[in-house]
């Protein structure tokens, strides 16, 4: 009998035996071979982490802006070779000595790098948030299985210490019922202006660039870091940074999938470029909890005068998480400072995860559905409409709405079935 759909999200969603990692501890002794695709930010900051542990070298660097590839090896420090330099991830993906690849590019390019890198046997590193659409993240989680290789999403805060032990707090009662959570950010945006369309600087391949994306002329607008701002390449700062607020509260209150969305705000502002909203509140319903995500990115502080935070409210105290860590007011005097570097931890356990040593701590499935809230968060803004959300087959109750799930790819850069 054929697997259902419902079938399938229900046997993928288990955690993953060891057997499915058996590809990735068939050499555990061999060095890992990383390509890092993407290197203005977030890729240049994970190559020290992953090229300092052991056994593992970065084979190739991969960029369509050639100006990015030298602050890149900058960070390299006496390496044994020199990695590769390439522009077009494809150029590296059929070479069978890279283990895995590190995507930090731009969202609208995550699910297509994974995809394809899967297919060739490679495990991933994916920078959150995890895909640029719904049914992206799907793909990706399909992939994972289909290949038996580790998807990692970059969701460094599941190997937080801090945050492991606010969840065993929570899990013992002593916060009693968490009935309402909220994330926010504030204060760290300023406007991008209004620019012109014009000629790209050179050497810069604007077309590779823009991928599954629709064809555009160069606009320095829509190329580094400010293409979060527009829907074609990204999501927004709820994709940007209420990821991380998001994940932390699914994680430490084990929620799942929302049963209801609805968000509003807009550009109130900023008057510049910018498609994607300056002030946005984003709600989802859960069994028994409410998830509030705010953003603010023009307000000098935020609430309880941090710029970003977390607070998750119970019957027995509050529980806020700040710079330090995190402490209870109101209830059980307690206070867990921040344990070691997260990130460094959330690097090595991925390595460890390839080399069939551990499981990954954000597995692709749970990036997927942290990753879905925002997706659903920004749809409800976008249609103005308040959703119920089926967990079951991955829709909502619109069909305007359900047209936002997914996306058209240009010629060339289809996302593959799996």
């Amino acid at each position: 009998m054929p697997t259902t759909r419902r079938q399938f999200l229900t046997t993928s969603a288990l955690t993953l035996s060891a057997a499915s990692y058996a590809r990735a501890a068939d050499n555990p002794s061999a060095k890992i071979r990383l390509a890092v695709m993407g290197l203005r930010t977030r890729g240049k900051q994970l190559i020290p982490g992953f090229a300092a542990l052991p056994g593992v070298e970065i084979s190739h660097v991969i960029d369509p802006d050639p100006a990015m590839v030298k602050p890149a090896l900058d960070v390299l420090k006496n390496p044994a070779s020199l990695p590769k330099i390439e522009t077009d991830v494809r150029k590296m993906l059929d070479d069978k000595s890279v283990t895995a690849v590190v995507v930090a590019a731009p969202d609208h390019w995550h699910a297509l790098a994974t995809v394809w890198a899967a297919e060739r046997g490679k495990h991933v590193y994916v920078e959150k948030p995890v895909s640029h659409n719904l049914i992206e993240g799907r793909r990706m989680v399909q992939a994972a299985r289909k290949y038996k290789v580790v998807i990692q999403a970059g969701t460094q805060r599941r190997s937080s210490t801090s945050v492991a032990a606010a969840r065993e707090f929570v899990k013992s009662g002593k916060l009693g019922k968490v009935a309402f959570a909220r994330a926010w950010i504030a204060g760290s945006r300023k406007p991008i202006g209004k620019k012109a369309d014009g000629p790209a600087p050179k050497g810069v391949d604007y077309d590779l660039f823009r991928g599954p994306a629709p064809e555009r002329a160069f606009n320095a607008n829509r190329f580094h870091y400010n293409w979060h701002w527009f829907w074609e390449t990204g999501t927004g700062e709820l994709g940007n940074n209420g990821i991380h607020g998001l994940d932390v509260i699914r994680n430490v209150l084990q929620l799942d999938a929302p049963t209801r969305i609805a968000s509003m705000g807009g550009k109130y502002v900023f008057d510049d470029d910018q498609e994607t909203p300056d002030t946005q509140t984003a709600m989802f319903d859960f069994p028994g909890c409410t998830v509030v995500w705010e953003h603010r990115v023009w307000e000098k502080s935020g609430p309880e005068k941090q710029s970003f935070g977390i607070i998750l409210h119970g019957e027995k105290g509050s529980l806020l998480f700040d710079g330090s860590g995190w402490h209870v007011r109101d209830g059980e005097e307690i206070k867990e400072p921040n344990g070691p570097d997260m990130v460094k931890a959330h690097q090595k356990n991925f390595i460890d995860a390839v080399r069939g040593d551990a499981k990954p701590n954000a597995e692709v499935e749970e990036g997927h559905k942290s990753t879905r809230l925002c997706h659903l968060g920004n749809i409800a803004f976008r249609t103005g409409k308040v959703l119920k959300f089926d967990a079951a087959t991955e829709t909502t109750d619109s069909s305007e709405a359900n047209k936002l799930l997914g996306r058209e790819y240009r010629k060339g850069f289809e996302l593959p079935a799996v």
